[in-house]
């Protein structure tokens, strides 16, 4: 497989610096996320209802309804953004993304076939089957590419292949079983207006677990990185560490599917971003790239409820008119 093109390593010194500034980012997307909507806050009011609630409506706009929605945001956008960077990093496909690969498509077809056919199912049960979902489309797109002979964009045309394939086999279900299939829909509207409590409980834990998990495996990702002939050289277990790097990445983005529904080219754009401010280390990478997600969603969230007032734009739309351009330059470039 061909490697994907390395940023230029970045000073040391500078590193601390942008993940201070990601850090910084994600407040201040909180801080806009409370604040802005169909009824504007002022800034130090909202911070001080969110610090010291009360029995006021802007208390209960900030706690009820625009808090919950951040953080689901925040968690969602900081999973795609890793996830996107684990998949690069592991298969040095610079395509690679979990929307890109079928990974999404396949997890919202896999939350649509609970919904239809398993309607009492608990709600921890959606992430496993998102993840099965993903999974699956994952490997059908990486058998595609293989038997063609597996360079980065025929991997990235597979995925696309393969999600359009899923795409289609989720609307038919939808179709055939369209009663049913009206549960389903508000998880899947690419969006995360209306999320709640309820949403973030569901998420929270397996996406915390997963985030820490992925900073545990950097080192690993680093060596895989290089190769698989530097790898093993190294003494590593190249096919036990991808498997489980690899189910990782897609855990994370089938654990935001289950909420969000399909959300594509953050971990597309977010991986590239992090790499060129402070090079290909992953052990820095990748919290930048956790940081640089949670605030790129929730960024566009914003915007998303500003453009057309009172009514919302799906957030998914924003992303894809961002990032289905860079993804078109990317390809040509790697074409080259």
């Amino acid at each position: 497989m061909t490697s994907a093109p390395l940023p230029l390593t970045r000073p040391r010194s500078t590193r601390p610096l942008w993940l201070f500034a990601g850090v910084v980012a994600v407040f201040g997307a909180l801080l806009g996320s409370l604040a802005l909507g169909a009824t504007d806050l002022p800034l130090d009011r909202t911070l001080a209802v969110l610090l010291h609630p009360d029995d006021t409506n802007e208390s209960l706009i900030v706690h009820t309804l625009r808090l919950p929605r951040t953080l689901v945001a925040l968690l969602a956008g900081a999973a795609l953004g890793v996830s996107g960077l684990m998949l690069q990093g592991v298969t040095r496909n610079p395509l690679a993304d979990p929307g890109i690969l079928g990974v999404e498509a396949g997890g919202a077809l896999g939350i649509l076939l609970m919904v239809v056919f398993f309607p009492a199912a608990p709600g921890w049960a959606f992430v496993p089957a998102a993840f099965a979902g993903g999974t699956l489309a994952a490997l059908v797109a990486y058998s595609v590419a293989r038997s063609v002979g597996i360079t980065p964009l025929r991997l990235a045309l597979a995925g696309v292949a393969v999600a359009s394939l899923v795409g289609a086999a989720t609307r038919s279900v939808q179709i055939l079983f369209e009663d049913r299939a009206q549960g389903a829909l508000f998880a899947l509207s690419g969006s995360v207006a209306g999320r709640g409590w309820e949403q973030v409980a569901q998420l929270g834990p397996w996406l915390t677990a997963g985030l820490l998990a992925a900073l545990l495996l950097t080192p690993k990702l680093n060596i895989l990185s290089l190769g698989e002939d530097v790898a093993r050289s190294l003494g590593t277990r190249t096919e036990r560490d991808s498997a489980v790097i690899t189910g990782l990445g897609v855990l994370l983005a089938a654990a935001s599917v289950s909420v969000v529904g399909p959300i594509g080219f953050v971990g597309l754009v977010v991986p590239h971003a992090a790499r060129a401010l402070v090079g290909p280390d992953h052990r820095y990478a990748l919290p930048l790239a956790a940081l640089l997600g949670a605030s790129f969603l929730t960024a566009a969230d914003i915007a998303a409820r500003l453009i057309a007032r009172p009514a919302e734009t799906p957030v998914g739309i924003l992303v894809a008119a961002a990032g289905a351009p860079f993804f078109v330059l990317l390809a040509r470039r790697i074409g080259r």
